[in-house]
This record gives structure tokens, sequence and C-alpha cells, in this order.
């Protein structure tokens, strides 16, 4: 169901049985929304994605305060902690703030009354898990893509939101690029005819061949079994989990246990393009053929290098999707139109 902006803000206002305890100050410059209208949102995953994108749209918005964060690695906690602090110091007469706290384990976030909403930006295999207990604590969700790793994870989580009647939204930022948007605007008005092919691609998998890794003690500030969550048990080693005190491309986006790699990394963006465009976004194709090259058997890192997969819609549009470069390509009856996403 389409909800707005506006809508969002108005229902989990309305939802809320008490004001937040926040002193009105930490909240925003005059003329700000008063602290009983602001959005209470917990931070779970303070890694890459959190610091380059997703916290400081939450810290900027004025609808919104960043109460919590939790991350399993101390150090990234720490410096999640002190960069929302340091925002909200500088409205400040004191220039001091310290009104986020911290936590080790999501659940203890959710069992908070004044968080309101979660931005879940966590490896992969957790996204599933977290949204679930999120949804039933009846907090509403943003998600990181891909939503879920199988059908059945993501029908159970549909199920859940529909049945505790919560907001759930996946970050997608293709959506608001101006020349996607401009695409499927001229696409879906018929500008190009009737649909009749589309190509869409994504990078292809960048440095996924690794050699075995050694085993190796986990860093004293990784609490490495809960990192671990649900996926199978395995010993420590960097190129499974991030680089120590850094934001660098993580390997657990190269590892099977955690990710399917970029034909679901870059993939849920540009094929959601594709359905965008198509008007197909409560369907699905009804054929699915594909191909693809894994790295050699004994690399650590097991996620597709190449593939090539080809889908067949009902009304006889046909997809192909593969690794090359992130671009999309409408074919119809009366012309083509075409746009990318410059890498880098």
């Amino acid at each position: 169901k389409g909800i707005t902006r506006r809508c969002f803000v108005k229902g989990v206002a309305a939802a809320i049985a008490a004001p937040h305890i926040v002193p009105s100050f930490a909240l925003g410059r005059a003329g700000s929304p008063a602290p009983s209208s602001r959005i209470g949102i917990g931070m779970i995953g303070a890694g890459r994605q959190t610091v380059a994108s997703n916290l400081k749209a939450f810290l900027n918005s004025p609808d919104t305060q960043v109460l919590a964060v939790c991350e399993v690695d101390g150090w990234r906690m720490a410096n999640a902690k002190k960069s929302v602090e340091d925002y909200y110091a500088k409205n400040r007469r004191s220039g001091k703030y310290r009104g986020c706290a911290t936590y080790g384990d999501f659940r203890e976030l959710l069992a908070r009354r004044d968080i309101d909403a979660v931005m879940i930006s966590t490896p992969d295999h957790w996204h599933v898990p977290m949204s679930l207990a999120a949804v039933e604590a009846g907090k509403d969700v943003a998600c990181e893509k891909p939503i879920a790793r199988t059908i059945a994870e993501g029908r159970a989580l549909s199920d859940a939101v529909t049945r505790r009647k919560r907001v759930f939204r996946v970050d997608s930022e293709f959506r608001s690029k101006k020349n996607f948007h401009r695409i499927c605007e001229l696409v879906r008005n018929g500008r190009i005819g009737k649909v009749r092919a589309i190509q869409v691609g994504v990078p292809a998998g960048d440095n996924v061949t690794c050699p075995p890794c050694p085993e190796m003690s986990a860093p004293e500030e990784l609490d490495y079994r809960k990192w671990l969550g649900p996926a199978p048990y395995a010993p420590y080693t960097v190129n499974r989990v991030h680089p120590r005190k850094g934001y660098g491309r993580p390997g657990w986006m190269r590892h099977l246990d955690y990710c399917d790699g970029m034909v679901t990394n870059w993939g849920a963006h540009l094929c959601d393009i594709v359905q965008w465009g198509n008007g197909t976004e409560r369907t699905g194709p009804v054929e699915v053929e594909g191909r693809g090259a894994y790295p050699p058997p004994n690399s650590f890192w097991n996620v597709l290098k190449t593939f090539e997969v080809k889908y067949r819609f009902a009304d006889g549009v046909r997809v192909t999707y593969n690794t090359s470069k992130p671009y999309i390509r409408f074919e119809g009856s009366e012309g083509w139109i075409y746009g990318e996403f410059p890498q880098g």
C-alpha cells in the first residue's frame, strides 16, 4: 500500500502514547517539529553503508531523531555514537550532547519504547531475522537491500508486516536518480511504444577470487559470535567479515554464507528499475533461465563472478540481465531509451 512521508510521520506521531523524554534543544533549530512529533530512530549496524549514507540521511531529516546505535563491532559503534552526538551538539548552546545510547544486542534496542523505527544496515543474512523481530516489537523498518535471501524469507516478512500493520521500506536509492526516474516516466507513458525487450546490467563481481584464508583470533572489538548470528559457524578470518578499524568493502559481500554477491547487490537496484518501468512491480516473470561462472573451487570468496539471466513475462516482454556495467535499456515498438549509472 502506498504511504507518503507525511502520512508516515503523522501515523507514527499518533501512535506515541507519551512524548519522548528528549530535551527540545537537542532536536533541531527553531521551527523544527516538536519532540513528541519526531520519529525516534534506532540504527542497527554501523558499517560502510551507514557511515556513507544512511546515518547522514536520518541526522539531516527534521522529522527524525537518532536515539540509539546497535553494532557488534565496538570501534564502529563508538564512531557512530560520536557522529550522532557531534551532530546534535551543534544545535546546543553548550556545544555538548550525550543522548545516543549504544547496544551490542539489537533486541535490547528494540525493547526501548521511544524507538519508533529502525534502520537495518547489516550483512544480508541478518536482514530478515532483524526485520521480523523489529516488526513483532511494533517498530517500523527501513532495511538495506536486498530485503531477503530466499522467497520463503521474503514471504514470512511480508506476512508479518501486514499482520502487525507496520511500515516497511527497502532502501533503493536508484529510484531517486533523475535519469532513471525520467526513463521510467517516458516508458510508462508510452513514448517508446509497447515495450518488447529490456536489457539490464551490473558491474562484474570485483576481485571475488580469494585464496584459502587461515583461521585468526577475532579482534577484541568484535563480538564475532553475534556477527555470525543465524549463519553456520565458521572460524574467524578478516576476509569473512570486514576490515579492522576501517570501512573498506567487506569480505562478507563475497561469501555465500552471508550474501549472494553482485547479482543481488547492484541487481536489487537495477532490476527494480526494470520492474518499475515495465509496470510489473506486483508480479514477476513466468520463465527464468540463467547461467554464470563461479571462482575456482578453492577460492574462499565464492559468489558469482559473471552471469547472464533471461526472463520472459506473461505479456511477452523479455529481459536480459548480465554482468557488464550498470545500465538499463528499454526497447519498444517505436524506439528505445537508455541510461546508465557511472561507476567510481
